[in-house]
């Protein structure tokens, strides 16, 4: 079972499987972040974090449905998942970044054209 976690290691995350496939997306978060997006259900991922108020979160409240939870420690994004207020939110967008390298390796990865037409450019 894959594992994430930052890098003073205050949060982890137990998944499931190893991901499928990756996504870069080129939204101007996303691309800040350099981000590697791996999505799964959200009973699918355990969140462990110590102490217990490691875990912070950011969302741009005027345009984004997505918040992204960071280290408040260190201040590694670990994971995206829906504003409850924004829709469907049994998804989480998992930063395979913080996993191993051979958890992911051999991926494909799929780029997401977040910054206009919202469509896979593959």
């Amino acid at each position: 079972m894959p594992s994430a976690s930052c890098d003073c290691g205050a949060v982890t995350l137990e998944i499931a499987r190893r991901p499928r496939q990756l996504t870069a997306c080129n939204c101007s978060i996303c691309r800040r972040y350099g981000a590697l997006w791996a999505y799964y259900r959200r009973g699918s991922v355990a969140v462990r974090c110590s102490p217990t108020d490691a875990l912070a979160g950011y969302s741009r409240r005027e345009t984004g449905a997505l918040t992204f939870k960071h280290c408040r420690i260190c201040g590694c994004v670990m994971f995206h998942e829906r504003r409850r207020d924004a829709g469907d939110d049994t998804r989480l967008g998992v930063n395979t970044r913080m996993m191993e390298p051979d958890d992911i390796a051999g991926l494909r990865i799929r780029t997401l054209d977040g910054a206009s037409s919202w469509r896979y450019l593959d």
